[in-house]
């Protein structure tokens, strides 16, 4: 029998995918009722393959003992698309099906602090301007009250 394929979700964090794994259902039935495959394996291993732009990385080979589990993947470039697969084995059953691919674009902190940025750049830039203006009247260039002698004139 094989094992396969899991259910897979995965969302974007800050140079990080958050892999969420439900193992597949298993075909043998106890009292007219289907297995888990925890309750046959007790537990079982997993593998994440990640897919990036330069090819295909598998990750070292975990344990779980939950129906439903999740993982996280770290230390990922920030903005970049990247695809997991996942597939389970057992140490009594080495034939698996992988899940599909699943992509997503990991997080960027400019995303998040774009707003911030901005209005940060807007307040500076008004203070610059006001200064310069000030500057400009206390010199007498604009907004002068006092007419010129007639000597200048």
């Amino acid at each position: 029998a094989f094992l396969g394929p899991p259910e897979v979700d995965i969302s974007s964090c800050l140079n990080c995918i958050n892999v969420t794994i439900k193992l597949p259902t298993s075909h043998f039935k106890e009292n007219e009722k289907l297995l888990s495959l925890i309750a046959i394996y007790k537990e079982l291993d997993y593998e994440i393959t990640l897919k990036t732009l330069d090819g295909e990385h598998k990750r070292p080979r975990e344990r779980t003992t939950a129906e439903i589990f999740n993982t996280v993947i770290e230390e990922l470039y920030p903005n970049r698309n990247y695809c997991v697969s996942v597939m389970i084995t057992a140490s009594l059953n080495k034939h698996s099906i992988s899940s599909a691919w699943k992509c997503v674009t990991t997080d960027s902190v400019a995303r998040q602090d774009y707003h911030t940025v901005t209005i940060a750049g807007a307040v500076c830039f008004s203070l610059v301007l006001a200064g310069v203006l000030k500057c400009m009247h206390a010199g007498g260039y604009i907004l002068q009250k006092k007419s010129l002698p007639s000597t200048l004139v």
